[in-house]
């Protein structure tokens, strides 16, 4: 079993790609990143997990999907082509400042 050492917001911009099929991938944004070690204090390792709730070597990642790669695009440049299509590109907007 592995426990959680540290969990961190993703910037946008990454992504996990994942197979459905031989010749289909399909891309969600990363939500957060989270450093997770073995129970006994060895093996590191930093795991995407998904706006979808999916991340590599979890038991129930989605119906036969297998993780390909997470990759990185600049915000303004648009999500990949096999983005999920309710995917909308993170805009930052100001927020209003309080007033004192």
């Amino acid at each position: 079993m592995k426990r959680i050492v540290e969990i961190v917001p993703a910037r946008p911009g990454w992504y996990a790609r994942w197979r459905l099929e031989p010749e289909r991938t399909r891309c969600y944004p990363v939500s957060l990143w989270a450093l997770v070690e073995e129970a006994d204090g060895g093996g590191r390792e930093v795991i995407g997990v998904d706006c979808a709730g999916q991340w590599p070597g979890a038991q129930e990642d989605g119906a036969g999907a297998e993780f390909v790669r997470y990759l990185f695009k600049t915000p303004d440049s648009g999500p990949p082509e096999d983005a999920e299509p309710t995917t909308r590109p993170h805009r930052a907007s100001p927020r209003p400042v309080p007033a004192p």
